[in-house]
């Protein structure tokens, strides 16, 4: 290698080591990206209604704190209350629903109990990953000076990004050459389309499966309801891992009533997911928000060991970007691209023979005189 790709390689490794470094400032960044990208859009449909963009901004930013401030006044006080009760009322059920297995293994024939899962030990198990979900979440969420520093810094990234959001876009698109800027424009562009899907997507399916959950605790009777929707539409933000991690509350505690309550409500929560998952998610997201599974559940894995529990939130819109940045550079601009030999132009001189005008193809200068 030449001093020049010597000096270029030990640049980038530079410039990853230190992208690394920062990789939690870098994922509070992409959060503000998301937010201001969803009220840009509400701000250009306020535009369209003949609005200034300064006031279109200022209504998108008060209907966001309306929401916010909204669900802390009217959610979060009875849902402390009631989670407050499912510390209580939760391992009360695993125990009842452990005794309920021990009496069952015991009708069972003998070479069938050995196969009857249980519960201490399915719970032991989970352990570590449900302390490392549960344990950034409360770092995150919690009242310390830290994670309060983290939600403003995201608040004022929101404010910056959305006073001037071609700004910021024409500075990120000059990091790349010249002749590159057109294309990642248009990059940007399917970015924006895919994340204004996502969050329109997983904000009605939270909306859905929170109404839905609230409804058919209510009819089951079951304690704890607002807690347990509110837990379920929220949980249902984290696919694959959301769903099934917010039955088991609900399930715990219906089972303190009545065994059939607890099947029941699994009923509820199973159907509730796949109305969800088969209709209302493809319906709202259509081909924007196109992941295999197994993808979708790699990367939460991924993004849950880097980044804890805040990039487990993310994980879907980050390998929604990444999808797009991976299909349209590396796929299509490289290895598509990757052996193909661009097309010689020939050009053309008229000369005139017999006083009849006739198109000779110029000899190209790269190639030697043929005798």
């Amino acid at each position: 290698m030449k001093l020049g790709q010597w000096i270029g390689l030990i640049a980038i490794v530079i410039s990853l080591y230190i992208l690394w470094q920062i990789r939690d400032v870098l994922l509070l960044m992409f959060a503000a990206v998301v937010i201001s990208t969803t009220l840009n859009r509400l701000a250009i449909w306020f535009q369209g209604k003949g609005v200034k963009r300064g006031g279109a901004v200022l209504l998108s930013v008060g209907i966001f704190f309306a929401v916010i401030i909204g669900f802390f006044l009217v959610v979060v006080p009875p849902f402390i209350t009631q989670f407050q009760e499912l510390t209580f009322r939760v391992p009360k059920g695993i125990q009842l629903f452990n005794n309920w297995l021990d009496v069952f293994k015991a009708r069972v024939p003998a070479q069938v109990a050995p196969y009857i899962p249980n519960v201490d030990s399915l719970i032991k198990q989970a352990q570590p990953f449900v302390n490392r979900a549960l344990g950034s979440s409360f770092a995150f969420l919690s009242g310390s000076l830290e994670a309060l520093l983290k939600i403003l810094l995201v608040l004022v990234l929101t404010g910056m990004f959305l006073s001037e959001p071609q700004a910021y876009r024409k500075l990120f698109v000059r990091l790349f050459p010249s002749f590159y800027r057109r294309r990642v424009d248009g990059i940007l562009d399917k970015c924006e389309v895919s994340l204004e899907g996502w969050v329109a997507g997983a904000g009605i399916a939270m909306l859905y499966v929170g109404a839905m959950s609230m409804i058919g605790l209510l009819i089951l009777r079951v304690p704890s309801a607002l807690a347990l929707a509110v837990l379920s539409g929220f949980m249902n933000l984290i696919p694959n891992l959301g769903p099934t991690i917010s039955v088991i509350p609900a399930m715990a505690i219906a089972l303190l009533d009545a065994p059939w309550k607890a099947a029941a409500v699994f009923v509820v929560y199973f159907v509730i997911q796949q109305t969800e998952g088969n209709f209302i998610t493809p319906l709202i997201m259509a081909q924007k928000v196109s992941l295999l599974p197994a993808v979708t559940l790699i990367a939460q894995l991924f993004f849950l060991n880097f980044f804890g529990f805040l990039g487990l939130l993310l994980a879907l819109p980050l390998t929604v970007v990444t999808k797009i940045w991976t299909q349209e550079v590396l796929i299509k601009d490289v290895l598509d691209e990757w052996g193909k030999k661009p097309e010689r132009e020939t050009e053309y001189i008229i000369v005139s023979e017999d006083c009849a005008e006739k198109l000779i193809p110029k000899r190209d200068s790269s190639v030697g005189d043929q005798d």
